[in-house]
């Protein structure tokens, strides 16, 4: 494992553990399973662990993970205050002892604002005290580094960094995202301060692996290197040396091995021009059949009328990256055919979960054109039968 050093000088893994995305038994993480992969992590040299208030059950399964695993002090726990919940100064003890508690913890390493967005939500905060609350928190060692996780364009990413004196902040980036969200210039301005920057959706929540359409897999399967499309995304990202730490969301030890070995290799400034151009060649044959550029972070759920839109979105990019068939049957297998359904007709169009997207983009609208693709007659026959003789 390679590392390199926030504020203080303090070494982090440069490859990060994403919790979000613990595998699920059920409706519940499954906890074994995380716990094998976890230690495995550690064992390789992994030392920075990414949960949120908001990801549900993230933050008790990391804390129970670490207490049996009795490698507390060997790790940073990054968490989040979900800033955009706090109406008063007492909600942000509320919140933070909570997070305390299911982390089974005293302190926290690296603790975020979540999602900021403008500095309008910084300044709220303010009025509130959050800087006398974040100095005392420090003070005491409940707090060791103080960042905001962020979500919106460059300007405004630029704005937030300026508003405080941040420890680390933590982006969205990836060769898809070079020049949206923060992007390389966001990244090249927070190093400039000497903050330490953490990556997330290194792989967009995966579509840059498992969702490629098959012009940009033939390309990866051809080149010479044999790299695979996440190696390729990854060596992307840690071949520049602004990047401090990159957050994966590993759900299988396989997964785990293949990110530490990649880890362990890469070197900065070790792109050629050979490898520029297989990256530009990728996003091209991305960017031909992608209908809607969603990442599958979740922050738009739960829809009040319980659609899934980003398995609705899903399915409606697999039918330009795959073929219209595997679309269409995924989303009548991921709606249709559940007890609870979760078509998209039963959008209302309230808005609640643009106001949440980190990628701004317009749900409604694309839940419209989806549905009309992926839900052709003879898809609402069968759905009406299914739902008729109760076939789940």
């Amino acid at each position: 494992m390679q590392y390199r050093n926030n504020k203080k000088g303090e070494p982090i893994s440069i490859l990060g553990y994403g919790c979000m995305r613990f595998s699920k038994k059920g409706n519940s993480i499954d906890l074994d399973k995380a716990q094998e992969e976890v230690k495995l992590a550690i064992e390789g040299g992994v030392n920075y662990f990414d949960t949120a208030y908001l990801y549900p059950g993230n933050e008790v399964a990391v804390g129970e993970i670490m207490e049996r695993l009795h490698c507390r002090e060997k790790v940073n726990i990054a968490t989040k205050l979900p800033q955009y919940l706090i109406k008063t100064a007492g909600a942000i003890d509320k919140y933070f002892n909570e997070e305390l508690k299911r982390l089974k913890t005293d302190y926290v390493d690296y603790y975020l604002m979540h999602m900021l967005t403008d500095v309008a939500a910084w300044e709220k905060l303010k009025r509130l005290g959050i800087e006398d609350w974040i100095a005392k928190k420090k003070q005491s060692g409940a707090i060791r580094n103080l960042g905001f996780s962020f979500h919106g364009d460059t300007q405004k990413f630029l704005e937030i960094l300026d508003a405080y004196d941040w420890d680390f902040c933590q982006i969205q980036y990836n060769y898809m995202d070079e020049n949206t969200q923060a992007g390389r210039a966001g990244l090249q301005a927070a190093a400039k301060k000497g903050i330490p920057v953490i990556i997330m959706e290194p792989l967009r929540g995966g579509k840059l692996v498992d969702l490629l359409p098959t012009g940009a897999k033939q390309l990866i399967a051809e080149h010479e290197t044999k790299r695979t499309a996440a190696e390729w995304a990854l060596r992307w990202l840690w071949e520049q040396p602004e990047v401090t730490c990159i957050l994966s969301g590993m759900n299988s030890t396989a997964m785990v091995e293949e990110n530490m070995r990649i880890a362990s290799e890469v070197q900065v400034g070790e792109f050629t021009d050979s490898d520029r151009k297989m990256i530009a060649d990728i996003k091209a044959e991305i960017n031909k059949n992608v209908k809607v550029n969603c990442t599958g972070c979740c922050y738009c759920m739960p829809c009040p009328k319980g659609v899934d839109i980003p398995g609705t979105f899903r399915c409606y990019n697999e039918m330009y990256t795959e073929n219209k068939a595997t679309g269409r049957q995924e989303y009548l297998q991921t709606t249709g055919l559940q007890k609870e359904t979760k078509d998209a007709y039963q959008c209302i169009e309230c808005g609640k979960c643009e106001q949440h997207c980190p990628q701004h983009l317009p749900i409604r609208q694309h839940l419209k054109e989806a549905r009309r693709e992926l839900q052709p007659w003879y898809y609402r026959v069968v759905l009406k039968i299914v739902r008729l003789f109760k076939f789940w």
